[in-house]
């Protein structure tokens, strides 16, 4: 055996060229689970995977805090949320505005890469992205007009090409008055006609039904049929009255593949408190009478750090509930983030606004039945 003498000096050298090797390597695996995300049976089969709905149990997921606006999705901060909360994401919410006019490449492979499914909030809205606006230049009108036709068909073909399941709400809340596409912008309760047994169709809510229909035409003709589409409304209506309920805004089930609800408790100074299922239990019952046997995602839930009003017990309640007394939940999306609003207060959502609240989450999730990572099934290879 031969012996090689290493001075000290040359040993450091050595040891440090090694570290720096590892580090780049780690970077570089990142950087490429980041930009091309994970391979999947799909990549090695050349078959399509099919999300499958748990059968018992429900799918973890969160839009994490990524900073100004809804769309900078990280991979850094998912990994954060994972360490902070013990359980992974099965699946990863953010924003998808149409004044950006692109399909989210880069976001939608972070999100594999990450391990999880993406869902967009895909919609109609134009820069600057401020709700009670009205409606902007992506108004249903023009929409149905044709007039973003060949934007629609674009973003069509990236995310037939992306070839993986994404979940997909498209003008999620229309039965609020804060986002552009809300029936109360265009006609609210008139009278547009009657149905063969009488019941009145109000021009809001047919304007909506008309254009949701529009879209998932034109993408499902581009046959991107990797997309989940998602009829997504704010648990209860605003303004409530008949013609804003849900059930008007309803595009039928050939165009709905899952029913979906914001679910918020307390979030600004001004609110009242209220627990959990004063917010889930009645709309819950209203979405489940769509559609009989569609599964029901709670598309948005959270609630703000106001004391007295205890956030723990809300977090506690939801995470023990949803997937014990509301049986038809398949996924729970966390909106972890924390804003200023105009009055210079500010509402704290994050899971870990307090001891309390993290240490509600953090044992909530622990359950075996917040499924962390998603199922996926081949698709029968095409005849």
């Amino acid at each position: 055996m031969i012996r090689l003498f290493i001075s000290p000096m040359r040993a450091r050298i050595a040891y440090m060229l090694m570290l720096l090797f590892i580090v780049s390597l780690g970077a570089g695996c990142r950087e490429r689970a980041e930009t091309e995300g994970t391979k999947t049976s799909s990549s090695q089969t050349g078959r399509p995977v099919s999300l499958v709905m748990p059968q018992k149990g429900v799918y973890t997921g969160a839009y994490v805090d990524f900073g100004e606006g809804e769309s900078r999705v990280t991979y850094d901060a998912l990994t954060a949320f994972e360490r902070l909360t013990g359980k992974p994401l099965a699946v990863v919410a953010c924003g998808n505005f149409w004044g950006d006019q692109a399909f989210p490449e880069k976001t939608v492979r972070i999100i594999t890469g990450y391990g999880a499914v993406p869902f967009l909030f895909w919609s109609p809205w134009d820069k600057p992205y401020e709700e009670s606006r009205g409606p902007d230049r992506f108004g249903l009108r023009e929409i149905l007009a044709g007039k973003w036709d060949t934007y629609i068909d674009t973003w069509a073909d990236a995310a037939r090409q992306y070839g993986k399941p994404l979940l997909i709400a498209w003008g999620l809340e229309m039965n609020g008055t804060w986002f552009p596409w809300s029936g109360s912008f265009y006609g609210g309760g008139k009278v547009a006609g009657r149905t063969k047994d009488g019941q009145a169709l109000y021009e809001g809510p047919e304007l909506y039904k008309r254009a949701y229909r529009y879209v998932v035409d034109r993408v499902r003709a581009r046959k991107a049929t990797n997309i989940l589409w998602g009829f997504h409304a704010n648990n209860f209506s605003s303004p409530r009255v008949p013609w804003n309920q849900m059930s008007n805004y309803y595009p039928g089930a050939d165009y709905v593949d899952w029913l979906g609800l914001s679910v918020y408790g307390k979030m600004t100074r001004s609110e009242g408190w209220a627990e959990f299922g004063d917010m889930m239990a009645v709309p819950y019952a209203e979405i489940c009478a769509l559609d009989a046997a569609k599964p029901v995602f709670v598309a948005e839930w959270g609630v703000g750090e106001y004391p007295p009003g205890d956030k723990a017990k809300f977090i506690a309640t939801a995470l023990r509930d949803l997937p014990g007394t509301y049986q038809r939940v398949r996924l729970a999306v966390y909106w972890h983030e924390r804003w200023e609003n105009k009055d210079n207060t500010f509402s704290n959502l994050r899971v870990n606004s307090s001891p309390e609240a993290l240490e509600a989450y953090r044992t909530g999730i622990a359950s075996p039945l917040w499924i962390g990572r998603p199922q996926f099934t081949q698709q029968a290879p095409r005849p």
